[in-house]
């Protein structure tokens, strides 16, 4: 599998009787067995508080890649894309539980995110090695 881009977003409301300004999107755009395939992560925001208190960052931006900084919902789809493969199958997920959110990222390798998001910054796909996706600590 190839890593094309990963982005995240905060959505605003479209009306002012809806409630989208609660949510986070995270969409990975990436290669698999040839098919280009774009995945969205729809989350809710509150989240990305829960998360800083189980990641290896302090605050956000988590880092800056290039001109980029990159912050939690840049990586969140990434990370549940590569943690629970099924996901490749699917267009769009919704996750609703923070705990269903944060058990993706226990034992996530999160060395490998700068280089990752350095390589696409430069426009060149980063090709996932299963091997280094999970720490061994």
């Amino acid at each position: 599998m190839k890593l094309n881009q990963c982005m995240g977003y905060e959505l605003e409301k479209a009306q002012s009787n809806t409630s989208e300004d609660f949510f986070n999107q995270s969409e990975v755009i990436f290669t698999d067995q040839g098919e280009e395939k774009t995945f969205h992560l729809l989350y809710v925001r509150y989240f990305d508080e829960q998360l800083l208190e189980v990641i290896p960052f302090d605050q956000e931006p988590l880092f800056t890649s290039g001109d980029r900084s990159v912050t939690i919902k840049d990586i969140v789809g990434l990370i549940c894309l590569l943690s629970n493969p099924s996901f490749r199958k699917r267009k769009r997920v919704y996750i609703n539980s923070v705990d269903e959110l944060i058990s993706y990222f226990k034992g996530f390798n999160y060395n490998m995110l700068q280089d990752l998001f350095e390589k696409l910054g430069n426009n060149q796909p980063y090709t996932i090695n299963p091997s280094i996706i999970y720490s061994m600590n």
